[in-house]
């Protein structure tokens, strides 16, 4: 797949995702945005497939619906970065960033699990402290980890029973 078709299929998928067909977005309209889009940044130059895809390869490993948030959550948050950094007069560029903010608040959650998971990475774990820390929080860690879905389910399950919401 080319960068060309690499941001349809992206927005596309986001889009059909989260169910927006039918409220405000017309996937044609967007693809018109789209395409005037790629004219901007002249999007059909020899070095667009250098390196392959950006965002769809990152896509294949996420299967699970929640997974899928939290990532996508970061690519529509790049996307909208990308386009604070262009020519906001443009009527297409407006609309492509509308949808985008649109999907955005959609995915509250997702941000949240992928700045979780930022933070994650940059815990020094040669710290002393970080290490107490670590160890006291071990078996909790185990205990999560061991859980199985049926457990899950269960106890899911029991707890709608008891609530008389």
């Amino acid at each position: 797949m080319t960068y060309q078709t690499c941001s349809l299929f992206i927005l596309s998928v986001i889009v059909i995702y989260f169910g927006r067909f039918g409220n405000s977005l017309i996937l044609a309209q967007l693809q018109n945005d789209i395409d005037q889009l790629k004219a901007d940044f002249n999007s059909s130059h020899s070095d667009v497939a250098d390196g392959g895809p950006i965002f769809t390869d990152k896509l294949i490993n996420w299967t699970e619906r929640n997974e899928k948030r939290i990532i996508l959550s970061q690519i529509v948050s790049m996307y909208l970065e990308m386009l604070e950094n262009t020519d906001k007069s443009k009527a297409h560029i407006r609309h492509i960033s509308e949808e985008l903010y649109t999907l955005k608040n959609s995915l509250p959650d997702g941000l949240k699990k992928m700045k979780d998971l930022m933070d994650l990475s940059k815990l020094q774990m040669t710290d002393l402290k970080i290490r107490r820390k670590a160890a006291n929080e071990l078996f909790s860690v185990l205990q999560k980890l061991v859980e199985t879905p049926a457990s899950l389910k269960r106890k899911r399950s029991q707890f709608q029973r008891k609530c008389k919401c």
